[in-house]
């Protein structure tokens, strides 16, 4: 039996086997949640010309002095700018963002004037560019809107839509297939037989490499036999990745690492020294040089191992993959509550965040960690991370924390 690896150790060996997806152009609208696979510069200046930041008459400052009348001699609207600009003692009526007139270089908000037979009354003067955005003030032609490995939020389309994208390079989602593994597993409202519970895993699974932003081609449960196993999963090795939950471990009739090794499928390593989790297998299915390999994630069956070990290695494997940074914030915060373990094993505990005046307190969800006690994963924010040596952590003592979310 090979020695146990550090988590550490584990995630550099995942990340040192990741080969980025392609690039594919999509449609704007369709945007939301994509990475960038090239940087993104404007085809047009942002805003496209000089406009008015307010309400009101478009004028020559030098025209503005206290008292005067200025004839109101034409419009400009968002839409239809004014065919004109004003003369000597003229103003042209002019909306907020539409396109100032030639000739003019400032703006009397219509609250500053008085309004009276085609003419206005300028109450005080009002200096060049007053009121005025001018054009490419937000992004100039040909300048830089997203850089590439950007994840598009509606921040990002909205800048991309201003700058006359109509469509955008992005890294293809790496496809994954996910699936559950034991013959104890039913779908989740069919009734139970004896030694039955419902299957968790492959809807968890699922959910979370779509958070990922991977795309889901396949969902699937397997039964305890080599011959089935080895079936399903030599079909879904075309995908970029393939997650198994389940039949990983040294039982008799846990029947994926057999099943994989018959692919052809080659161990990177198995057993991470760390709970929940322990049972973690990992491996490369080489697809010739004209193919990216598949990684081959065999995740522990307990619900909680396999949520906690997608996301500390699945999860920075897709995030990888399309140029996005793959590991989650960490940052330290102070334990609630005592918590004692057995050395030798790093201990990932779920705990809510609660910001107080010293920083950030991690409270565990549940006192009950165990790897089947799925309630724990309602409601963290985080896992907090006690070291492999460690065999307590008083309250009060700061551990480090990586983010779920």
């Amino acid at each position: 039996m090979s020695a146990a690896i550090s988590p550490a150790e584990a995630r550099e060996a995942v990340l040192a086997a990741v080969v980025p997806t392609d690039a594919e152009s999509v449609p704007l609208a369709e945007c939301l949640g994509r990475v960038t696979a090239a940087a993104v510069s404007s085809r047009v200046d942002v805003q496209p010309f000089d406009n008015s930041a307010m309400d009101g008459f478009a004028v020559r400052a030098a025209e503005v002095v206290e008292g005067r009348r200025l004839r109101i001699v034409g419009e400009s609207r968002a839409g239809a700018p004014a065919s004109a600009g004003p003369g000597d003692e003229e103003a042209v009526r002019i909306s907020t963002g539409a396109q100032l007139p030639p000739g003019a270089d400032a703006v009397v908000p219509v609250e500053d004037v008085v309004e009276e037979d085609g003419h206005v009354l300028v109450s005080q003067a009002v200096e060049p560019g007053r009121h005025i955005r001018r054009a490419g003030e937000d992004a100039a032609a040909g300048g830089l809107l997203v850089p590439a490995g950007q994840l598009l939020g509606a921040p990002e389309i909205a800048v991309l839509a201003a700058g006359g994208a109509a469509s955008v390079p992005c890294a293809r989602r790496p496809t994954v297939a996910v699936f559950s593994s034991g013959d104890e597993l039913v779908a989740p409202g069919e009734p139970l037989g004896p030694g039955q519970i419902h299957d968790t895993n492959r809807l968890s699974l699922a959910a979370q490499a779509r958070e990922a932003g991977a795309a889901v081609s396949r969902a699937g449960w397997l039964p305890d036999s080599l011959e089935a196993i080895r079936e399903a999963l030599g079909g879904a090795l075309d995908c970029d990745a393939v997650i198994v939950a389940g039949g990983v471990s040294v039982g008799r009739h846990d029947h994926v690492k057999a099943a994989l090794a018959e692919l052809g499928v080659a161990e990177r390593f198995w057993r991470v020294a760390m709970r929940p989790g322990g049972p973690t297998w990992f491996g490369v299915a080489e697809r010739g040089k004209s193919h990216r390999p598949t990684l081959v994630f065999g995740l522990p069956g307990n619900p909680v191992s396999t949520m906690v070990t997608f996301h500390l290695y699945a999860r920075p494997a897709l995030r990888a993959a399309m140029g996005l940074d793959p590991l989650p914030p960490t940052t330290r915060a102070t334990l609630a509550a005592t918590y004692r373990k057995a050395p030798g094993k790093a201990q990932y505990l779920r705990c809510r965040l609660r910001l107080g005046e010293e920083g950030w307190f991690a409270e565990l969800t549940r006192e009950r960690q165990g790897s089947h006690v799925l309630t724990s994963m309602l409601g963290a924010d985080a896992l907090a991370v006690i070291p492999a040596d460690a065999e307590e952590v008083r309250a009060g003592e700061r551990v480090e924390i990586e983010l779920l979310r």
